[in-house]
C-alpha cells in the first residue's frame, strides 16, 4: 500500500507570523545568469558563486509554494518501479538512503538543506531515528518546523536556519552520529568547502549519505548543447554552478571521507525512469493521482497556473518575482528531461562515505 503523502495546504509562512520572504532577491532572481547560454561566462559563474547564499534564498523564495502545488513536501527526484505510485516511491528513495547509512533510533542526525522537512519526518518515521534539519531560507524552516508540530513528531524532528558553509560555529564538532543530503549540496560554492563542514561535524567513525546533482561523464561543456543543459538547469533550480561527478567524487576525497558506496541510481536499468513525472504524458502514469500530477507538467497545465500564479501575483497575494521564478522552472524542466533523455544530467548521484576513527 501506498504511504499516504503529506497534503497540507502550501504555506506562505508556516508559523503565521512575518513572511520572511524577500521580493528583491527573488525580482533579481534570473538576473545572476546570462538569457543565452553561450554568453554565460566564467566571470557570470564567479559572481553566482561569490553570491550563492542570496541567489539560492532568492530562487526558494519563490519557488517553495510551487514545488508544494506540484511535488509536495519531499523537493527531490526518486526511482520508479513499474506499477509504482508517485508518492510511494519518493518515500522508498528515502528509505533506502536511510538504510544505506544506517540510521537507527538513538541516534542524532543532521538533514543538510532540509526543505520543509518532508524527507526528514519521512526518515525518522522510518528509521526511529532523532534529526535536526539545517537550512538557510527562513520561509522553508518556518513551514518546516509548523508541519512537523502538525505531525505531532516536534520532539524527534527539529530544523533550524543556518548556512551548511559554517556548520562547526553553529552546532560544533562531532556532534551528529550520522548525517545525509538530499539534492542540496549541488547549491553548495564548493564540494570541498560543504563536504568538509559535513565531516567536522560528524563523529569520528561515522557515516554521512548524499544523492547529488552532477553532470555525468558524458557531459562536455565545449559542446554547445551540453552548456545548454547545464544552464538550464543551474537557472531553473537555484545552482550557482554545475559540476561533474568526479568533482563530488574527488572532493569526498580530498577533505579526507573513506567513500563505501558509490553509484548513480539513474543507471540502474528502470523501465519508468527518473524524469517521467516532468515529462507531462499522461500515458505513463502509474496511478490515478499520479495524473493530477503528471497533467499540472503538461503544456495546458504549466499554463494555466503560470496564468493563475500572474493573476495572484497582480493581487498581492503572493510576492512580486514569483511568475518569474515560475517561468524558471519551466526552462528547468526542458533542461532536466533532455539531460536525464542523453544521459548528460543524475540528480541522485549516490555517495556513502565515512569519517575515520582518527
Amino acid at each position: 500500500m501506498s504511504p499516504a503523502p503529506e497534503t497540507q495546504k502550501p504555506q506562505v509562512n508556516g508559523t503565521g507570523g512575518k513572511d520572511k520572504r524577500e521580493a528583491a532577491r527573488m525580482e533579481a532572481y534570473t538576473k545572476h545568469w546570462a538569457e543565452d547560454s553561450a554568453k554565460d561566462d566564467a566571470s557570470r559563474t564567479e559572481s553566482r558563486l561569490a553570491s550563492y547564499a542570496n541567489l539560492v534564498n532568492g530562487y526558494y523564495d519563490g519557488a517553495t509554494i510551487l514545488y508544494e502545488y506540484g511535488w509536495g513536501s519531499s523537493f527531490h527526484f526518486c526511482r520508479y518501479y513499474k506499477g509504482e505510485p508517485f508518492f510511494q516511491a519518493i518515500a522508498r528513495h528515502e528509505h533506502y538512503l536511510s538504510a544505506q547509512i544506517g540510521l537507527k533510533p538513538g541516534m542524532r542526525v543532521l538533514d543538510v538543506g532540509c526543505g520543509i522537512g518532508g524527507p526528514a519526518r519521512e526518515i525518522a518515521r522510518f528509521s526511529g531515528c532523532d534529526i535536526v534539519g539545517i537550512n538557510n531560507n527562513g520561509n522553508q524552516v518556518d513551514i518546516a518546523n509548523r508541519y512537523t508540530a502538525k505531525a505531532g513528531m516536534s520532539d524527534q524532528v527539529t530544523f533550524v536556519k543556518g548556512d551548511f558553509m559554517n556548520l562547526v560555529s553553529q552546532f560544533g564538532e562531532n556532534s551528529f552520529d550520522a548525517i545525509y543530503a538530499i539534492e542540496a549540496t549541488c547549491h553548495a560554492p564548493t564540494w570541498e568547502g560543504v563536504y568538509g563542514e559535513m565531516k567536522k561535524v560528524l563523529k569520528p567513525g561515522g557515516v554521512m549519505g548524499i544523492y547529488e546533482w552532477c553532470m555525468t561523464d558524458s557531459y562536455d561543456k565545449s559542446i554547445p548543447a551540453h552548456k545548454e543543459v547545464a544552464h538550464g538547469i543551474e537557472l531553473g533550480d537555484g545552482i550557482a554552478e554545475m559540476r561533474t561527478i568526479k568533482q563530488a567524487r574527488q572532493a569526498l576525497k580530498t577533505v579526507g571521507m573513506e567513500i563505501l558506496v558509490d553509484e548513480d541510481l539513474a543507471e540502474r536499468p528502470d523501465e519508468i525512469r527518473w524524469y517521467y513525472p516532468l515529462e507531462g504524458n499522461l500515458f505513463k502514469c502509474q496511478r490515478l493521482w499520479d495524473m493530477v500530477m503528471v497533467w499540472r507538467m503538461t503544456w495546458i497545465g504549466k499554463n494555466m497556473s503560470q496564468k493563475a500564479l500572474e493573476g495572484l501575483e497582480y493581487l498581492g497575494l503572493v510576492p512580486k518575482g514569483t511568475g518569474e521564478v515560475s517561468q524558471s522552472l519551466q526552462v528547468a524542466q526542458v533542461a532536466l528531461v533532455k539531460g536525464g533523455q542523453k544521459k548528460l544530467f543524475t540528480p541522485m548521484m549516490l555517495f556513502v562515505a565515512r569519517k575515520p576513527e582518527n
